[in-house]
């Protein structure tokens, strides 16, 4: 019998007449707003990834602040680090690979440390390789899931620290902020946010990259924006004077074109692309051109401009540190100790293979030269892999393989970017393999389908 105040139709626990009832199977009701586990956890776990998006945006935000060491960005990935490692973050066996390279560059440095353990720069120097190693193992991992969106999110914030640290560069070039100009500049050579104008001409590479897309596939009422920011990214990289950067920034740029020439799925997209492709060196000319017609950016130009330098020239010049670096290396399998290289020629290698075999031995030396040769490979294999992110890939996998190519003149190996660009190259590789595996199956049902029909 239904119990006084039961609606008509249903008995006394709520369920309809003659619907079989099993309570233990039932979400538990504890009161008129009672809510399934299963609903409940929804908003928990779009919380918790809101929570990762935004560390996400600030380590990439943090990325061109390099005032002093360690700083934001440093503090930044190492939050991320832990937040996703206590809410889930797994690496995949893809990345096994990245996984014993780096272990084995390090290990070398740590191995090369024993001899000069004394020095404190020397166990600072092997800590931050080791760091900057698990934040490019930690950049690829958390890609493994919501590829699109995190990827999204954390070059946001890489763009918006390019634009803070390029208006900064310019500003503090031409003296628009008094008192504080003289903090973005040095050498007469713009720095922005970072210690070195060759850093700062280096780590805009991306995003210029980044901007130049907007323009080549980007809609045509964006362009104008797309244009304004490229403006501004290759002006403060012109005034960085940063030779080595220069080239990168041309070697990038015509390799990701010919990369969207190569994967574009239309002659008419072919042609779109070469198109806005040619107006933007125009453009990019154009504002050279500006800059070239003040003195002051003129007499640096000139002076930089020139394939070598005094410093770079004679047997202990850069390229013959080069040469009698990789000599020594030969004979001694060991390394000759983390930022040792100083005490036997004037300056540092400026090498980034050669002081891999001399600070951490032969197997620093032929991990990271593996390393490097692997990811190449394996990222051009990747590039013809269609994804819903294969835009951004090629940005990417571009501005990597400019920047390994630049590391044969420059000390490039504590770079944060660098390890940014390895780690996200890494995880957008896995992604890629495991978007084309989840497809597979579709597109062969698809062409079964047109056979049979």
């Amino acid at each position: 019998m239904a119990t006084a105040g039961a609606c008509p139709g249903k008995v006394a626990s709520g369920f309809p007449q003659g619907h079989a009832t099993n309570i233990r199977s039932q979400p538990r009701y504890v009161g008129p707003t009672a809510i399934p586990s299963s609903v409940a956890a929804a908003p928990r776990r779009v919380s918790i990834e809101r929570l990762r998006g935004g560390l996400l945006w600030l380590t990439g935000a943090s990325g061109a602040f390099v005032f002093m060491e360690p700083g934001p960005y440093e503090l930044t990935t190492l939050i991320a680090m832990l937040v996703f490692a206590a809410t889930g973050l797994a690496l995949r066996p893809g990345l096994m690979a990245l996984v014993l390279l780096l272990t084995l560059h390090d290990l070398g440095y740590s191995f090369a440390l024993i001899a000069v353990v004394g020095e404190a720069a020397a166990r600072t120097w092997v800590v931050v390789s080791w760091y900057l190693s698990a934040t490019a193992l930690f950049f690829a991992a958390m890609l493994g899931v919501r590829t699109a969106s995190r990827l999204d999110l954390l070059l946001r914030g890489t763009m918006a620290s390019a634009i803070v640290t390029s208006a900064a560069a310019i500003g503090g070039y031409f003296h628009l902020v008094p008192g504080l100009s003289e903090l973005f500049v040095r050498y007469g050579r713009a720095q922005g946010t970072f210690n070195d104008p060759n850093v700062l001409g280096a780590f805009l590479v991306l995003p210029i990259l980044l901007a130049l897309q907007r323009l080549l596939t980007g809609r045509p009422r964006a362009a104008l924006g797309a244009a304004l920011l490229l403006g501004l990214l290759a002006g403060a990289l012109l005034l960085s004077f940063s030779r080595g950067a220069w080239g990168q920034c041309a070697f990038a740029a015509g390799l990701m074109m010919l990369l969207h020439l190569l994967t574009s799925p239309s002659p008419t997209a072919r042609a779109r692309i070469a198109l806005m492709a040619i107006l933007a060196v125009a453009a990019l000319a154009a504002v050279v051109a500006a800059l070239l017609t003040m003195e002051q950016v003129a007499a640096v130009f000139r002076e930089r401009a020139t394939l070598e330098q005094s410093y770079d020239l004679g047997r202990f010049g850069r390229f013959g540190r080069h040469v009698l670096g990789f000599l020594m290396a030969l004979d001694r399998p060991g390394g000759l100790g983390p930022l040792q290289f100083r005490n036997f020629f004037p300056e540092d290698p400026h090498n980034a293979f050669l002081n891999a075999f001399m600070s951490g031995g032969w197997l620093s030396g032929f991990s990271y030269l593996t390393l490097t040769a692997v990811t190449i490979a394996a990222g051009l294999r990747t590039a013809f892999i269609a994804t819903p992110w294969r835009q951004t890939f090629l940005a990417v996998y571009a501005a990597y393989v400019a920047v390994a190519a630049e590391s044969a003149i420059i000390d490039s190996d504590h770079w944060r970017h660098y390890f940014l660009l390895l780690g996200v190259l890494w995880g957008l590789m896995i992604a890629a393999r495991a978007h084309r595996a989840r497809s597979w199956p579709a597109t062969a049902s698809r062409a079964r389908a047109m056979t049979t029909g």
